[in-house]
């Protein structure tokens, strides 16, 4: 039996997941809570879907390799796929900028990642402590903004999820866009399952918006089917993991016996 074990308050993309893997034969089960149901505890082997909470209390239970992309992977792109300046500081350093600078958390929803006036308005030492990574972007304007599910350095599906910063879904991904897509794909440094985000600025260049884990991303106009194909191995049992992934695996707290 392999099971797949979504968050509580399931989301469209969880819904069409647990309908997808139930199609395959799939065990697929939505918790309740947020823990592992004590009567699927044992059972392997195991994935999940839902957000790094739920990472944190299932995968070790599970024995699931959660996998997401370096915290630095924006970074380390070369200017022309960013179309801006991105940098990687602290929460001390960034908390000094005085200067406009779109500002988020590279992983876990630690605070809102949107532009900020300056670094006076994130989060205080008694909130978050100063060593906390941050990622800071000069402000740009995406005209429209896609997602790609990525399995294997390759697109497996896409969405439309954005025009001019408001929610706008269609399915499909443009030519210019796609081949965008490979050129930021080979530059590797991702885990072999990923989301990524692309966009088209308003000249008409493209650009790399972020990338995220698949475990804890939504669909949007995504095929189901594939996010699935994504989704199974971004967050499958930790003894199946290759080689070339161990070093994007989560750390999630061990599992007191």
């Amino acid at each position: 039996m392999t099971l797949l074990l979504l968050a509580p308050r399931i989301n469209e993309t969880g819904l069409q997941l647990l309908t997808r893997a139930r199609h395959r034969g799939l065990t697929a089960h939505t918790a309740v809570r947020w823990e592992v149901p004590s009567e699927l505890a044992g059972v392997r082997p195991a994935h999940l879907y839902g957000g790094p909470l739920f990472a944190d209390v299932a995968a070790g239970v599970l024995g699931v390799a959660p996998l997401e992309p370096p915290d630095d992977w924006l970074t380390t792109l070369p200017q022309e796929l960013l179309g801006r300046q991105v940098a990687a500081v602290t929460l001390a350093e960034a908390r000094e900028l005085r200067r406009p600078a779109f500002l988020k958390p590279p992983g876990d929803k630690l605070f809102a990642a949107r532009v900020y006036p300056d670094g006076s308005g994130l989060p205080g030492q008694d909130a978050l402590d100063d060593d906390t990574p941050v990622l800071v972007s000069d402000v740009v304007t995406f005209a429209t903004e896609y997602r790609l599910f990525v399995l294997d350095g390759a697109v497996r599906t896409a969405s439309r999820y954005a025009v001019g910063g408001e929610l706008a879904v269609s399915p499909g991904l443009p030519p210019a866009a796609l081949a965008f897509a490979a050129e930021v794909l080979a530059t590797g440094g991702l885990p072999s399952a990923a989301v990524v985000d692309v966009g088209q600025l308003a000249d008409g260049s493209w650009a790399v918006v972020e990338a995220n884990p698949a475990w804890a991303s939504g669909g949007y106009a995504c095929d189901p089917d594939a996010v699935l194909d994504v989704v199974l191995r971004a967050a499958g049992p930790a003894e199946a993991l290759a080689l070339t992934d161990r070093s994007y695996v989560r750390p999630v707290p061990e599992v007191v016996r």
